[in-house]
């Protein structure tokens, strides 16, 4: 794994059994498979593989969205979804007239071979059909709207993207970004699909700056435009089976010089505390299951390093150890569990013993994540704990895990392993969660219960002891004992 390449918060996901029943009921693909087996083995189209415009009525009818005022609409992007997928394949008339009209047969449309993919294929194959599905759409939702498009064309039937104003790859970037951010809050979430993100709040994460206090005019300005255009994207998204969406209130909606915007500031929306019947009005989004999945799947195109929980239920414990302390705590007890189910508790127990050595300065992160791993053992592992009671990195944990389950004839450990204990769980809780509360009260509890702990403590024979007793320095709340521990501190790195 590169050391630059961007890395994600694990996601936990389905199986690909369900994953594939999600895409297969989806509403889009479900259109899609209906219209495909509809055509059968030969229906005449038009230019393009289109349907005439009979034939879209019946496509609607068949679909039951003959009463719908946008059912004939619906009905051809369920045909151009097909024709995409390749559930319908398209063959035009060699023979066919150049001067044929819109609503006349130039060529024969039939069901497509991915569709017995969908019906007798794997779960991997379904999904497979599902994303080349959802490419397309996500490109129409990174497109401009069709009637700009035609405003836009210049003399000779040329584009003019500046007239336009519009940059496919800039929107195509936008919408992946929003996408990305979308997936973060979610996996950050513990992979819940089912707390939606507010529309303001999403756009928010994109274009203003982390460093910026209050959001100025410009910024909110330009966050309620990318409000509007990510409202009619989630709307066309939606049927793909990728999010969940409540569009924006219309009556949130006014037209100024032809373009919706939003009427009240998005500043007056807190994300932070929103009263849900305010803030759901301005669009509510989530990713679904098939959405993290899909996601992901373009994250790992793209070369980010975007792991699924499971995926180091095969690796060795060194690999493991080094991956939980970034793992939220969810994410990383199912991790564990999936690892530990590979093995015997005493296999796995030796093996992680094993990796969680070292003087590096990610050792003591892997000795705690180690411990946290111990912890779901069951007493078989009880032998690899007592093989290891007198060595001074593992001696300490050892003693933990036996004596929380009660075990006979565990030895004391002596003052110099207590402190060295102390100095690596310290150690490994600053790589972690840094300066956190937990910690402050670990820091200020320890303190207390020793008298004269700076004394023994600078002399603990650990790399990472002099950065400690600094850190023990900031946290404890007393500036005498903060003092105390700034002097020590200095004497352990005198002592190296």
């Amino acid at each position: 794994m590169s050391g630059d390449r961007p890395t994600m918060p694990p996601v936990r996901l389905p199986s690909d059994a369900e994953l594939a029943r999600d895409a297969l009921r989806a509403p889009l693909l479900d259109r899609a498979v209906r219209l495909a087996r509809w055509a059968g083995e030969g229906t005449p189209v038009g230019v393009g593989g289109e349907l005439l415009a009979e034939q879209l009525r019946a496509a609607a009818e068949l679909l039951g969205l003959a009463g719908d005022e946008d059912g004939v609409a619906y009905a051809a992007d369920a045909w151009q979804y097909a024709l995409d997928t390749g559930l319908v394949e398209f063959t035009e008339d060699e023979d066919a007239r150049d001067d044929l009209g819109e609503d006349e047969p130039c060529g024969t449309a039939v069901a497509g071979e991915e569709l017995t993919t969908l019906t007798s294929g794997s779960p991997a194959g379904i999904l497979d059909v599902w994303l080349t599905g959802l490419e397309s759409v996500l490109a129409d939702a990174a497109a401009p709207d069709l009637g700009e498009l035609a405003e836009a064309l210049a003399d000779g039937g040329e584009l003019d993207l500046d007239a336009l104003d519009w940059n496919p790859e800039e929107e195509a970037d936008f919408l992946d970004g929003i996408l990305g951010n979308l997936y973060m809050l979610t996996v950050l979430d513990a992979g819940s699909t089912e707390r939606p993100v507010p529309l303001p709040a999403l756009a928010a994460s994109l274009i203003v700056p982390d460093d910026m206090g209050e959001p100025t005019d410009d910024i909110l300005e330009e966050v309620s435009d990318a409000m509007m255009r990510l409202d009619d994207q989630f709307r066309l998204l939606e049927p793909t089976g990728l999010v969940e969406y409540q569009p924006v209130d219309e009556a949130l909606i006014e037209e100024v010089d032809g373009e919706g915007h939003i009427r009240e500031s998005v500043d007056a929306v807190d994300s932070e505390k929103p009263e849900e019947e305010d803030v759901s009005r301005y669009g509510m989004v989530s990713l679904t299951p098939l959405g993290l999945f899909a996601v992901r799947s373009r994250m790992l195109d793209a070369g980010v390093d975007a792991p699924a929980v499971g995926d180091l239920a095969g690796q060795g414990a060194d690999v493991l150890l080094a991956a939980l302390p970034g793992y939220p705590e969810p994410a990383a007890r199912a991790e564990t569990e999936a690892w530990l189910a590979r093995r015997t508790p005493l296999d796995a127990a030796r093996e992680l013993l094993a990796a969680a050595r070292g003087t590096d300065p990610e050792a003591p992160a892997r000795r705690l994540a180690c411990q946290q791993t111990l912890a779901l053992t069951g007493p078989e592992a009880e032998p690899a704990l007592r093989e290891v009671l007198d060595d001074r990195e593992l001696g300490g944990l050892a003693r933990v895990w036996l004596t929380e389950r009660g075990a006979a004839g565990v030895p004391e450990p002596d003052e110099a392993m207590v402190f060295w204990l102390t100095v690596d769980t310290i150690a490994a809780q600053l790589a972690t969660d840094g300066d956190s509360e937990e910690l402050q009260a670990l820091v200020t509890d320890l303190v207390g219960r020793h008298a004269g702990f700076f004394d023994t403590a600078w002399r603990v024979d650990h790399p990472a002891t002099a950065e400690v007793l600094e850190a023990m320095s900031r946290l404890h709340p007393e500036k005498k004992v903060a003092k105390e521990a700034r002097k020590a501190a200095y004497k352990a790195r005198s002592r190296h």
